[in-house]
């Protein structure tokens, strides 16, 4: 037998060989949830004869166009709702129990894929031994839309599709990932952005407790779930745009896809995500952390300097914007907050782009990892935290250290395609993503990021507040952002009072 065919629960997988790395690709690891599967927890997949090829991905989840995702090099020419597949990479397909590390994507929970050339697990498995897994999970209206209060029983957890699908996709990493070569009993889950905030979520979320043992989380916490009214509201927003009765709701695995997906825009970003149903998210990720649910969980997780930048860059209304336009953007956002920002966070100057980035980065990045770490922390858990500061040159300078930026230096995937009009092409940039790329192995390796080319990085702990600053020359602060920490903090009691 050809070591590029694999043996699975369900049947057996051809593969290829790349540079002496091994890639299977397209594994479903459960059935489509298409028809009456659409809204429902996923099930686990049909069995196979015969020998199925696995060297091409799978089509990407259902999803609208987003011209920063076309950026990032997102590809949706293939879109399916038959959608639920993931990729494996590894030295070999044998009896090594090499650490395994499990992708979870980003996107805004609406939108990515496990396929995307920057998630390429070659250089993982090339100079980490390690076994990389990227998934697709549902997402959008498909992934997130919570029927719950509206259809009854028959949808209660249809609010959390999407992380049902993760955790399927985590069953599957744990029943099959020693046939690929990887070891199910030292699991590393990692993501960025909504890939990260599904990692918080997944540390408070009962059904996934056991099926991984270290998280790293990229710019993302467990601050982002929607209670069940919220999310109630918005299923109701949806349902009236569908024209779709609230006592008709099989109606919805009728319509086309596509109407689905062009409804889910009329909606606010992020208004579709994880939701606190009272059943397989029976409270706030936070208090379950808080209460010890991920206590046995080493963690990394760290934010990028400038994260919001790039958000704004695309932002149509940040577009030559005069004193009034940023005024209304700062009461749009922040409502009856804006005179406390201006005295209080601001220092009195005028309301800037400058400072509306800022105040982004530091409410939806900065404070919920810093709140996550420190919940961990008191459980007596190993936390390492990070901050990424290399600023990217393109856009004459103005996006800085960006959301995202760091990811083809966590992959080692520099000189993939779409990575150089974000990046630019400065050879220095191989020496972060070095540094980088060998703290993430070590860490899915032995539970401790530490490595010979970067300085000696402690756990973070609640006096010194070590915290590695990812540059051209890392180095570690002891709380970087102090100041800011303080001032959220200050700012945000005497917003609830």
């Amino acid at each position: 037998m050809s070591n590029t065919i694999v043996e699975s629960t369900y049947g057996k997988l051809q593969g290829e060989k790349i540079d002496g790395v091994f890639a299977w690709k397209g594994i479903p690891y459960a059935k489509p949830p298409i028809g009456s599967r659409r809204f429902r927890a996923p099930e686990r997949p049909d069995s196979w004869e015969g020998i199925r090829d696995a060297t091409l991905f799978s089509p990407v989840a259902p999803q609208p166009q987003r011209e920063i995702m076309e950026f990032f090099g997102n590809d949706i020419s293939n879109m399916s709702e038959d959608c639920l597949y993931l990729n494996v990479w590894s030295k070999g397909a044998d009896n090594k129990k090499r650490p395994v590390m499990v992708w979870i994507h980003g996107g805004a929970f609406v939108s990515g894929s496990g396929s995307s050339s920057w998630y390429d697990g070659a250089s993982f498995a090339a100079q980490g031994d390690v076994v990389v897994v990227t998934i697709n999970y549902r997402l959008g209206i498909l992934g997130f839309l919570h029927l719950g209060e509206i259809g009854g029983e028959e949808y209660a957890t249809s609010g959390n599709c999407g992380i049902q699908d993760q955790v399927a996709a985590l069953h599957w990493v744990q029943e099959n990932i020693a046939a690929f070569g990887g070891d199910p009993n030292n699991v590393t889950i990692f993501g960025e952005s909504a890939g990260a905030m599904s990692i918080g979520v997944l540390l408070g979320f009962p059904l996934a407790q056991g099926l991984f043992h270290k998280a790293i989380l990229q710019s993302g916490a467990a601050a982002n779930v929607h209670s069940s009214a919220k999310a109630t509201k918005i299923a109701g927003h949806l349902l009236a745009a569908l024209q779709v009765e609230p006592a008709n709701l099989s109606k919805l695995e009728e319509l086309p896809v596509e109407q689905l997906i062009k409804a889910s825009d009329l909606v606010p970003s992020m208004s579709l995500g994880p939701v606190i149903d009272g059943i397989l998210l029976p409270r706030h990720p936070e208090e379950a952390i808080a209460d010890g649910s991920a206590k046995n969980v080493s963690i990394l997780i760290g934010t990028n300097k400038d994260e919001y930048n790039i958000f704004s860059a695309f932002d149509p209304e940040w577009k030559n914007a005069d004193e009034i336009r940023v005024t209304k953007l700062f009461e749009k956002t922040f409502g009856p907050l804006v005179p406390l920002i201006s005295s209080y966070l601001g220092g009195n100057k005028p309301l800037s782009l400058e400072l509306y980035n800022k105040l982004l980065t530091m409410s939806i990045f900065t404070y919920p990892a810093q709140k996550l770490t420190e919940l961990q922390v008191k459980q007596g858990a190993p936390v390492w935290m990070y901050r990424f500061d290399w600023e990217t040159p393109v856009f004459g300078g103005a996006l800085k250290s960006t959301h995202a930026l760091e990811i083809p230096f966590v992959f080692n995937t520099l000189n993939t395609p779409n990575t150089e009009n974000f990046t630019g092409s400065s050879p220095e940039r191989q020496l972060l993503a070095n540094q980088m790329h060998q703290a993430w192995i070590n860490f899915a390796r032995r539970s401790n990021p530490n490595t010979e080319n970067l300085p000696e990085w402690p756990m973070y702990n609640l006096n010194e507040r070590s915290t590695m600053i990812f540059n051209l020359e890392s180095t570690v602060e002891n709380d970087p952002n102090r100041q800011e920490r303080i001032t959220w903090e200050q700012a945000t009691m005497m917003m609830k009072s």
